[in-house]
């Protein structure tokens, strides 16, 4: 399909910059086929029905953005880590990349140096932590929180934001940017899910930097997803499998754990246990095996994640979705509102 058949205009207005609060006050369009309804995050209760499962993405966000300086020059680096390699090696997305040579090494303050290891055809970058602190230290001492661009262009990134983009199910250390869909859950809101009968399950996705990337081909069978390392383990997978055989719901609490669980689903539509690389990219057409529902946040236009939601609803279904939410100001992207979208039986998953 053509990018450009998933573009819309977004008013800049719209965009959130910083959460609501409490955060589960925020606003929610609850799309069932292609009805939709106004609803809010402590509406999901309601919405949901006794043993219907939310699964959540148990990741922590790393403070991955780093700004330095290439030693031997004045040249400013700014870099945020994507994908880790090993203990001491990550993969980045640099600015000013173009300054950098193997075999370089980068100042990023704090007593942080890396070395320039390998530069991949993608622009990407392999840099190799010099020193024996473990390089989570290191992040703590010189990196900031990696807040979306759209956000960080707008206005400076602080304290607050260290406890507002991580999310209250945040374990497992490795991801540069949240899952957002998460962030709108409080402990409140989980009691008043566990009353009503609704499960939870756990998995892990690191996201990676590519989340921020802009689609830049014409088509989208020219787009390349960057890989992104994701786990489920046996018990939740069997689990999983067990509540869709009785007739219930999975409910994939943002597109990070839609995108892990397809990954794990196979063609008969039971979900394995996974471990590794996941690049999955979906688009209109893809037939959903593992999931019966998703609640996300609002995209950006021609984004890899507005096609995702529209091939789960239909792209029409979607623009008519997306142009009520910005007509009804709903707030947008990481900090903004959020929607809860469940396409119908199960069959028409496709």
């Amino acid at each position: 399909m053509r990018v450009d058949e998933f573009d819309f205009d977004l008013p800049q207005e719209r965009i959130a910059l910083r959460p609501v609060r409490p955060r589960d006050a925020a606003k929610m369009l609850h799309v069932q086929g292609s009805s939709m309804t106004d609803a809010t995050v402590r509406d999901l209760p309601r919405l949901l029905n006794p043993g219907d499962c939310l699964v959540f993405n148990d990741t922590r966000v790393i403070p991955a953005q780093l700004e330095g300086v290439k030693l031997g020059s004045q040249a400013r680096i700014g870099a945020t880590l994507h994908k880790r390699i090993d203990l001491r090696r990550w993969q980045a997305f640099v600015r000013n990349a173009k300054r950098l040579r193997e075999g370089d090494v980068v100042h990023f303050g704090a007593g942080v140096m890396a070395g320039v290891e390998s530069k991949a055809d993608d622009g990407s970058i392999v840099f190799d932590f010099q020193g024996d602190e473990p390089v989570e230290i290191l992040l703590e001492r010189a990196g900031t929180m990696p807040l979306p661009p759209y956000i960080a262009s707008k206005r400076e990134i602080d304290q607050a934001d260290r406890e507002d983009y991580q999310t209250r199910f945040a374990q497992k250390d490795g991801a540069v940017a949240a899952p957002t869909a998460s962030l709108h859950f409080t402990e409140r809101l989980m009691a008043e899910l566990g009353e009503a009968g609704i499960e939870h399950a756990m998995l892990t996705l690191h996201v990676g930097a590519g989340t921020f990337l802009p689609v830049k081909a014409d088509d989208t069978n020219d787009h390349q997803m960057h890989a992104e390392w994701g786990r489920i383990d046996a018990e939740t997978a069997d689990r999983l499998n067990a509540i869709r055989a009785r007739g219930n719901r999975v409910i994939a609490v943002g597109t990070t754990v839609l995108r892990l669980i397809e990954s794990a689903a196979g063609d008969d539509d039971i979900i394995r246990p996974f471990e590794g690389d996941t690049s999955i990219f979906i688009t209109p057409g893809y037939r959903f095996k593992g999931i019966d529902g998703l609640m996300t946040n609002f995209h950006l236009p021609r984004s890899t994640l507005f096609m995702l939601v529209s091939a789960l609803m239909g792209l029409d279904v979607m623009k008519a979705a997306y142009a009520h939410a910005i007509a009804n100001e709903y707030r947008f992207y990481s900090y903004g509102d959020s929607s809860l979208l469940l396409p119908g039986e199960r069959d028409q998953l496709i």
